[in-house]
């Protein structure tokens, strides 16, 4: 277990019975490896929210709102699409960059993997974008690390509402819808 699982369990403690995934399955689909900290994420709180704002997708999801691999689909189309008109942010420049979505809030942000061509998914670092806007932010860490440290209050997003994190956490797994 990853040390910011541990600190994520001891801010929420998680839910009973783990969540099983065909990774390889779930690879081949999105062509791509994905972190070890984000299956094991997974496996012990599933699709999530948090605090009422921040949804963790899942591969497979029972809420089919929150289904990685649709998520990942939908996303790299609209982004080509709006990098025809807008600037990419500076980390997506080297050729080959490009991101995944792991989560999305309840305002319409969105949450991705820095994914780097040849840098291994556990070196994969988090991005965050504005609903409806420009602005993107840059946290070099990993999507485990970035969810304990937005929950502890240890890391501020400008990007995010300033209503997350709850002074009392919430904490529900993702059912069908």
């Amino acid at each position: 277990m990853s040390n910011a699982l541990a600190a994520l369990q001891e801010i929420v403690p998680p839910p009973d019975g783990p969540r099983r995934k065909d990774w390889t399955g779930i690879e081949r689909a999105l062509g791509t490896g994905l972190p070890a900290d984000y299956k094991e994420l997974v496996r012990v709180y599933g699709g999530s929210n948090w605090d009422d704002h921040l949804y963790v997708l899942e591969p497979g999801c029972p809420n089919a709102h929150y289904d990685l691999l649709a998520w990942a689909e939908r996303q790299a189309e609209d982004l080509e699409d709006l990098w025809v008109h807008e600037e990419r942010p500076a980390e997506l420049e080297e050729d080959g960059t490009r991101v995944v979505p792991w989560a999305v809030t309840d305002n319409g942000e969105c949450l991705y993997w820095l994914v780097r061509p040849g840098l291994d998914p556990d070196g994969w670092t988090v991005m965050v974008n504005e609903a409806r806007g420009a602005r993107w932010e840059h946290f070099p860490m990993s999507c485990t690390r970035f969810l304990a440290a937005a929950l502890s209050g240890e890391l501020r997003s400008d990007v995010l509402s300033s209503s997350f994190p709850l002074a009392v956490h919430e904490f529900r797994r993702l059912g069908p819808a």
